[in-house]
């Protein structure tokens, strides 16, 4: 959403001003756009298999298969976390808005985040999967 409104204040700026940000504007709006279809979401689907978070359209995605995660739990990250990818003390993390979000803790002893409006649904989710997965 921010890249979003990022592209509006750029084409605002491009066309009352144009002499001046024309070249600016051609270089920050289609980066801006790319950004907005690249980040504007986050889906995160769960099967009997695995997690899959993918941002936007899908082209940056992560895979977690059920077997490899040990435990899920909701968390609430800092606001200084920020969203996007980021690193975080307690591993990478996947976010487009708010402070909740599910804590995976895998198998290798790594920990990932992933930010959602729905982390109780999103915990049951992944602990349904798990079970579902050793029967």
């Amino acid at each position: 959403m921010a890249f979003g409104i990022n592209a509006i204040v750029v084409v605002a700026l491009w066309v009352l001003e144009p002499e001046k940000w024309s070249k600016l504007g051609a270089i920050l709006l289609p980066f801006l756009l790319i950004s907005s279809l690249l980040f504007w979401k986050l889906t995160v689907t769960v099967t009997v298999d695995e997690v899959v978070v993918s941002f936007g359209v899908g082209v940056i995605r992560k895979r977690f298969r059920i077997a490899d995660i040990r435990d899920a739990r909701a968390v609430r990250n800092r606001w200084y976390y920020g969203w996007g990818i980021r690193r975080t003390p307690h591993g990478w993390m996947f976010n487009v808005s708010g402070l909740d979000a599910v804590e995976l803790e895998l198998g290798n002893n790594t920990k990932f985040r992933i930010g959602t409006d729905e982390p109780h649904q999103l915990v049951a989710a992944i602990q349904q999967a798990r079970q579902l997965a050793q029967q």
